[in-house]
């Protein structure tokens, strides 16, 4: 059962019979891809023990404050999980996310609906075989420049078919049975992801991160390889991933030697550019 962060902590300086169990930098990666998190919370407000003193496991109740003045409790986990399909900073707090989005209050005398028990599948995927790239209507744009840029350096230096943005798959992803990966190598069966937390840090963590890894499991069932580039402190969730702080010249060998290690380098460099 969570408890109090006081209770938590003289817990833990009694089951270690240390006075500081966990001292300050202790979990400093392990909440560095939330930069959101940092800025609510505030020792000030949890018995002076900092974020980093905090495992994310804890079964810890901590209190936050958002940038707008409201203050909430919750568990490392429920915060970190916070983040959904919602991209607004709003996510981070769930007073702010009622006032974004107030709940519907039917008119007196209106009957509710129930809603949908499940979603309909696309109907634009083509019928192709698991594991086969396409050209889907679907797929989203671009997400930012630097992924456009990627993109183009990636072309630029691999001479394999460009255009395709997505692969079949054998079970719904969301309401497709087909995912959109950043890029796609076809030649070598290998997809690209650039992963950074975003503006408002809400990217690649929590409940996303969840579906990140859920969509590297099926092309994988696809017999296709993934390389996630994870920016802004973002741990690996693949054994091919590269964590970078920027994408340049440095972080383009480094990519090409991950498909060297995936592909094997006679193949690889027969497309190099």
């Amino acid at each position: 059962m969570a408890e109090r962060v006081e209770a938590w902590w003289a817990r833990r300086q009694f089951s270690r019979g240390v006075e500081v169990p966990y001292p300050v930098g202790t979990y400093r990666e392990a909440w560095a891809p939330f930069p959101m998190l940092i800025r609510q919370y505030h020792p000030d407000l949890n018995a002076g023990i900092t974020l980093t003193q905090v495992p994310p496991a804890a079964d810890v109740l901590l209190l936050w404050q958002c940038e707008l003045g409201h203050t909430f409790v919750a568990t490392p986990a429920e915060q970190r999980a916070r983040p959904g399909r919602e991209r607004r900073r709003s996510a981070w707090c769930p007073d702010c996310a009622v006032m974004a989005k107030p709940p519907r209050i039917a008119p007196a005398g209106q009957a509710r609906t129930r809603p949908k028990a499940a979603r309909d599948l696309c109907p634009k995927t083509p019928s192709l075989p698991v594991g086969e790239p396409f050209v889907s209507e679907c797929a989203p744009r671009p997400a930012s420049a630097v992924e456009a840029q990627l993109r183009a350096d990636v072309f630029a230096r691999l001479g394999v078919s460009p255009g395709y943005n997505a692969v079949r798959v054998s079970r719904p992803f969301f309401d497709h049975v087909e995912v959109w990966p950043d890029i796609l190598l076809p030649e070598l069966r290998i997809a690209i992801e650039y992963d950074s937390t975003g503006r408002f840090g809400l990217e690649h963590v929590g409940k996303r991160e969840d579906a990140d890894r859920r969509k590297d499991r099926m092309l994988r069932s696809a017999r296709w390889e993934v390389v996630r580039i994870r920016t802004g402190k973002l741990e690996k969730l693949g054994p091919h991933d590269l964590q970078l702080s920027s994408f340049g010249r440095r972080g383009m060998e480094r990519l090409i030697d991950a498909l060297r290690e995936i592909r094997g380098p006679l193949l690889v460099d027969a497309y190099l550019l």
